[in-house]
């Protein structure tokens, strides 16, 4: 960690890190991740409850709404070590939505709400649209006041962890401008939240049909900060999605390592061979890379112009490596690493999932020139 350490690697992310290092490995052998794909929820409540208990979900909020008081920087290794691991739940999911609330909400829906969310009550967001346009203000669906509120209409895709949410937090355009709703998952009509099949098989996404949706006055967040909220979750959402690919690319290398060093191929190790040596070596350069890069933009997160361009540098940068570790695993494993059961195989499908979701390693480099040149 010496080098990380230069970059403002703290001790609270040392000792984060090493708490879920050893919780996630324990909490989610593979076998397990196989097993929850198949099971509806998609997550083991016991293991979301023991998260809350270790106060995971309060560490980006501030103690005078129940949380820890420390940042998002504290919430990367984390983040790192679930993506390691692949351990399913609505993790950043509630993250995602508490920090919406924390830039985006009122006094009030910040008072009701995060102590709850600190407490592993279940939340998330609902952004995506048909356009697939990753410009959040970029919005369809619409809010329009009535007598009893906001009647809300339109379609949001992607929802992640709709189903086991206790609230989802929708954009709309309210007077033609982007505002934020918080909707009461349990006041949904039959029928709104479809479950989605998706590429990486241990997630869960929803479409909600936003029509016929009715919610209080209380229910919008505060509209003067939505605009704001937005370009805030956006950044927000890419740094943790960095954070878990940097996890996943470690254990795909470990996972190729280990064959490499297993198989035999003409009476030899067939990790002897230079032709797989080499990809692993510039498998394991790009990881350190992208680590570096993300631990980079943790540190610098919150400053202006710095922080924007860290992160996208991040998520650019682990998206490659991710992708590339992931690729060389299943070509490596041969004739197996092309079958379903070749744990490569749910490494690549997370790599391409988020690849989707916030922007890919050319999105963001495309940001990037638009931002240092």
């Amino acid at each position: 960690m010496e080098n990380l350490g230069q970059m403002g690697f703290s001790e609270e992310q040392a000792d984060l890190l090493e708490v879920a290092k050893k919780f996630c490995r324990d909490k989610s052998p593979m076998d397990k991740v196989r097993a929850l794909i198949k099971d509806e929820a998609g997550y083991d409540p016991d293991v979301w409850e023991d998260i809350a208990r270790l106060g995971w979900l309060g560490i980006a909020i501030p103690e005078e709404y129940g949380g820890v008081g420390l940042g998002l920087a504290e919430i990367v290794p984390v983040m790192e070590q679930l993506g390691r691991f692949l351990l399913a739940g609505p993790f950043f999911s509630t993250t995602m939505a508490a920090q919406a609330l924390l830039v985006g909400g009122t006094e009030e829906q910040k008072k009701n709400y995060l102590p709850k969310i600190a407490e592993g009550r279940i939340a998330t967001l609902a952004l995506t649209e048909d356009s697939g346009d990753l410009n959040l203000e970029n919005i369809a669906a619409s809010a329009r006041r009535t007598e009893e509120g906001f009647a809300l209409s339109g379609n949001k895709y992607f929802v992640g962890d709709a189903a086991a949410a206790e609230w989802i937090i929708a954009s709309v355009l309210f007077e033609q401008k982007p505002a934020l709703v918080l909707i009461e998952r349990s006041s949904l009509p039959t029928g709104a939240l479809r479950r989605e099949t998706i590429i990486d098989e241990t997630r869960r996404a929803y479409a909600l049909d936003l029509d016929g949706v009715t919610v209080p006055p209380s229910a919008m967040l505060d509209p003067a900060l939505a605009s704001a909220a937005l370009a805030y979750i956006h950044l927000c959402a890419n740094l943790l999605a960095a954070a878990e690919m940097c996890g996943g690319t470690q254990n795909v290398i470990d996972y190729t390592i280990e064959y490499l060093n297993t198989r035999k191929q003409f009476g030899r190790t067939i990790g002897s061979y230079q032709s797989l040596k080499h990809p692993t070596v510039d498998a394991y350069v790009a990881y350190e890379q992208a680590r570096s890069h993300l631990y980079s933009a943790a540190h610098c997160f919150n400053q202006q112009g710095t922080g924007e361009i860290a992160i996208r540098m991040a998520k650019a940068q682990a998206d490659k490596a991710f992708s590339y570790a992931a690729d060389r695993s299943i070509q490596f494993h041969g004739g197996f690493g092309f079958t379903y059961d070749c744990d490569a195989q749910l490494y690549r499908r997370r790599a391409i999932w988020h690849a989707s979701q916030f922007g890919d390693a050319a999105y963001h480099r495309k940001k990037l020139a638009e931002l240092l040149f």
